[in-house]
């Protein structure tokens, strides 16, 4: 089929914002709709966009859809629900759900939308807001060959690293693997955080010697210093990392598999979360550490 040239784009949060301002400035036609219609205007008048009321008015005329919301409720209900997107797109439209969700929800829904003759890929991203905005996310995509292709102008928009890694599910599964293994991380890191401040450790010697040690990493580099200033401005939040983590438990439980590690961090985020910190940066896991 011929490139994608008119996108409608679902999710004007953190993440979807600054990923659809990369599609706008590499000259795709955009419609876009989130849940505050403020927002969604204000987004149109700044990148040149056409502001939707619903779903299926962003749909309209679209060869291409992106949804990038919290989870699958949201996704089935932007696609599906009433002023759904998914019956305004026509037969062999694009759609690419670029949220965070389970594999077995995104795989339903690549079928159901098959029964309405629209291709899908699943795309979940890694990066956080930084990288969102200047288009160098890393991109983990399931799907079917024919329509990766079709998607990979787009992505090459929004990232920098992209991956086909296999059929419908891989790619969530990829992703929910890979933001627990951040998350235990980062569990690890606020434990440490708080052991140093306890110990009168100076902040900025540890972090130097942890950057050039076995302990070094993206997590310690984004989050080191936010632990210690208690400073939770979200890139990424911490109810959705606390989400990410369970579904990945529990897909992996579906296939016999035990993440011991992954199942002792989620009870710190957990505990985080029911603290009140689920709405700021999952770096705020290091309140629960320090319980």
């Amino acid at each position: 089929m011929d490139r994608i040239e008119r996108v409608a784009f679902c999710g004007l949060g953190i993440m979807g914002g600054p990923m659809a301002a990369c599609l706008a400035r590499a000259g795709f036609e955009l419609s876009v709709w989130t849940r505050t219609a403020e927002k969604g205007r204000r987004f149109a008048a700044e990148h040149g966009a056409r502001a939707a009321e619903t779903p299926a008015e962003a749909a309209d005329g679209a060869e291409g859809l992106i949804t990038m919301v919290p989870d699958s409720p949201e996704v089935e209900s932007t696609l599906f629900g009433d002023d759904g997107a998914a019956a305004a797109l026509g037969d062999g439209a694009l759609t690419i759900d670029m949220s965070t969700i389970a594999p077995t929800a995104a795989k339903a829904i690549g079928e159901r939308l098959a029964e309405r003759g629209i291709d899908f890929v699943e795309a979940p991203v890694s990066g956080s807001r930084p990288k969102a905005e200047d288009g160098t996310l890393t991109i983990m995509a399931g799907g079917e060959d024919a329509a990766f292709e079709r998607a990979l102008p787009l992505f090459e928009a929004m990232g920098e690293r992209i991956v086909h890694v296999g059929p419908p599910g891989h790619g969530q599964l990829a992703k929910l693997l890979t933001n627990t293994m951040g998350a235990v991380n980062a569990a690890a890191l606020a434990e440490a955080v708080v052991t140093v401040k306890r110990a009168g450790v100076d902040p900025e010697a540890f972090l130097e010697v942890a950057a050039g040690s076995a302990g070094a990493s993206t997590v310690l580099t984004l989050k080191g210093r936010p632990m210690f200033d208690e400073n939770f401005e979200p890139l990424f939040k911490l109810e959705h990392m606390l989400k990410d983590v369970r579904h990945c438990l529990a897909e992996a439980r579906a296939l016999g598999v035990e993440l011991r590690m992954g199942a002792l961090a989620e009870t710190l985020y957990a505990r985080a979360a029911g603290e009140g910190h689920g709405g700021e940066d999952f770096a705020a896991v290091v309140t629960a550490a320090a319980g």
